[in-house]
């Protein structure tokens, strides 16, 4: 099971990884508000969110997800314990409420009780648009049958579109998901490795699956 943490305190992030990483989960983390709401977009089980974070609040991105239709479990964390403050938590989406300090064996407990409310599923390993088909466990990519050979970058690339099919992605979404922190979001190195993608997946189809946005960035569509 992937889990997506959005935490802003080393320490913090260090004890639940080890912990959760220990137990058999895969853990993706994302330490600013920014990062936390593009990564949330993702196939994750479970987002553990916390609510007190610089520049985008946790209770900003949880509104935002739900309103854009992602119904993926969050697990808010957080330091304020008054009642009004988990009923506002629960109120914009989330699922459940756990205020810090706390134990990781009730994080744990509470993880596994989103898990049998029914509200997870196993995110597919397939990706398939149109005639296009990723799969995320052998990295293969085929289109019409024919294999693809991508770059890693460029199957990252791939993936993120074809996880969000006929939502337009901005540059700078795609530069936080695919290339980190680590790009000014002026570079053209977007704009560069959608022209490869374009080669390998595009060239020599009648049917364009890969669309630019205007004044947004690219989409993938059937």
């Amino acid at each position: 099971m992937r889990l997506l943490l959005i935490e802003d305190d080393e320490r913090i992030i260090q004890f639940i990884k080890r912990g959760l990483e220990a137990e058999g989960f895969s853990l993706d983390v994302a330490t600013t508000g920014p990062q936390g709401l593009a990564q949330g977009r993702g196939s994750y089980g479970l987002i553990i969110l916390d609510y007190l974070l610089p520049t985008l609040t946790g209770k900003e991105i949880c509104h935002t997800l739900r309103q854009e239709g992602i119904q993926t479990p969050i697990l808010m964390l957080t330091a304020r314990d008054t009642l009004q403050d988990k009923v506002e938590g629960l109120r914009i989406g989330a699922d459940d409420y756990l205020t810090k300090p706390f134990a990781f064996e009730e994080l744990l407990a509470r993880i596994h009780a989103l898990m049998r409310r029914g509200t997870y599923q196993e995110p597919s390993t397939i990706l398939q648009v149109d005639d296009l088909r990723l799969n995320k466990d052998t990295r293969e990519v085929t289109r019409n049958g024919q294999m693809m050979s991508l770059t890693a970058k460029e199957f990252a690339l791939l993936e993120l579109l074809m996880s969000h099919p006929n939502r337009p992605l901005s540059r700078t979404m795609i530069l936080e998901q695919v290339w980190g922190h680590h790009h000014d979001t002026l570079t053209n190195v977007v704009d560069v490795y959608i022209r490869y993608l374009r080669n390998k997946i595009d060239k020599g189809f009648s049917r364009k699956l890969i669309q630019t946005v205007r004044d947004i960035g690219y989409k993938i569509s059937e």
